[in-house]
């Protein structure tokens, strides 16, 4: 099956994106001889009942062998894949469920109000944002035998490679719940439709590769209580990045879509650029409670540590001066800042910093740039920046 062409540009550009080419990837049927070592198949996903495979995970040869087709599915088949029973004890889950109910009452109340969500409607759900360290700080015991997980680490492995940076976030939504649109994810999806379309093809190409998306449920999840919609194969169209917030391709996207009932202990993990959105919650009295996965390569690292804050505080005075004089013009006063200041707005507190106007906050970079233009002083502009610090440090 032949893949999107890339355009001569080097920039993918939504207004030329080809529905009927996503229509053709999304019209493959997953060959069995490509996943066998799955239990079935269902709806193009591959099921793997680990029961039965977990042992295999204990010799170096069989998890390599397992490993290597796990990576195929998630980059070149479905994009997809159910762990069936990737918790042999499920008591394990139910202790953390208390913990992570205690921590939303406890969020609430200090609040006044649920955790945000920047895909889902307010009051639907409740987050909790670094639900990884927060377990870990409110009962460690319960943390070691979460994640004393080889299926969870095994699938990790198998996309990032070893060294990967687990974080997590805990989604759960209430009956009556409204489903999602239609996204990618992190590291592109959560960028702007005009910020994505600035990063060239390859960055495109090797964003998914970056990072693994993966969903425990913590609960009986059937379909009436809106687990994850899925487009299985979607992650092979390469300009999707810039097509999912186009409404042909949303459209397609609900009417092309599957849904996977999971029992809680299953885990599901697909490839962060399949289309995909959480579903409607309808039933009457399922609150649907997930521990969102997402594992980062190792590789998402700069060489040295540097001083950021500091720098940018050093080089204000001047920049402010030679914006007001333009001796230096907007785009060398730009290029100026982006050597100094942090560009990327990951990672974060998300209770502390959450998405504005947004899917991510905003950069140490925007706002040097937006206090030149508010012409702040030196002060003014260093306290935003030990505000922003602080956040980060929190």
């Amino acid at each position: 099956m032949k893949d999107h062409p890339t355009p001569k540009t080097g920039y993918f550009d939504a207004n030329v994106c080809d529905l009927n080419a996503f229509r053709t990837l999304i019209e493959q049927t997953l060959d069995p001889a490509s996943v066998p070592q799955a239990c079935e198949i269902q709806q193009n996903t591959p099921i793997y009942d680990m029961g039965s495979l977990r042992g295999f995970l204990e010799d170096k040869m069989m998890r390599r062998d397992l490993m290597t087709e796990w990576a195929h599915v998630l980059m070149h088949g479905a994009g997809v894949l159910v762990l069936r029973g990737a918790y042999a004890d499920t008591m394990v889950l139910d202790e953390a469920t208390s913990v992570y109910d205690t921590i939303i009452a406890n969020e609430k109340l200090a609040s006044g109000g649920g955790g945000g969500d920047h895909f889902a409607a307010s009051g639907s759900n409740d987050r909790i944002w670094n639900s990884l360290q927060k377990l870990c700080e409110n009962a460690p015991d319960v943390f070691l035998r979460y994640f004393a997980n080889t299926s969870i680490a095994a699938v990790s492995e198998a996309w990032l490679g070893p060294n990967y940076q687990m974080t997590a976030q805990i989604n759960l939504v209430h009956p009556g719940g409204a489903a999602q649109q239609a996204h990618r994810d992190y590291h592109l999806g959560f960028q702007t439709a005009d910020v994505s379309a600035e990063y060239p093809v390859h960055v495109h190409d090797l964003s998914p590769a970056l990072t693994l998306q993966g969903a425990v449920a913590h609960c009986d999840m059937p379909i009436e209580s809106g687990p994850t919609k899925l487009l299985p194969f979607s992650q092979l169209y390469r300009p999707g990045y810039a097509a999912w917030r186009r409404p042909d391709f949303r459209s397609f996207f609900e009417e092309r879509h599957i849904q996977l009932p999971l029992a809680k202990g299953d885990a599901l993990f697909f490839n962060p650029a399949l289309f995909h959105a959480a579903g409607a919650n309808t039933s009457t009295s399922i609150h649907r409670m997930a521990n969102l996965l997402q594992v980062s390569s190792a590789f998402g690292r700069a060489m040295e540590t540097i001083d950021r804050t500091k720098m940018c505080k050093l080089l204000y005075p001047a920049a402010l001066a030679s914006y007001s004089d333009a001796t230096l013009s907007t785009s060398e006063l730009a290029a100026s800042i982006a050597a100094a200041a942090e560009g990327y707005s990951f990672p974060t507190n998300l209770d502390r910093d959450p998405p504005k106007g947004g899917l991510a906050p905003e950069t140490q970079q925007a706002i040097f740039m937006r206090a030149l233009t508010e012409g702040q002083g030196a002060s003014e502009f260093a306290a935003h920046l030990d505000q922003m610090q602080a956040i980060q440090d929190a």
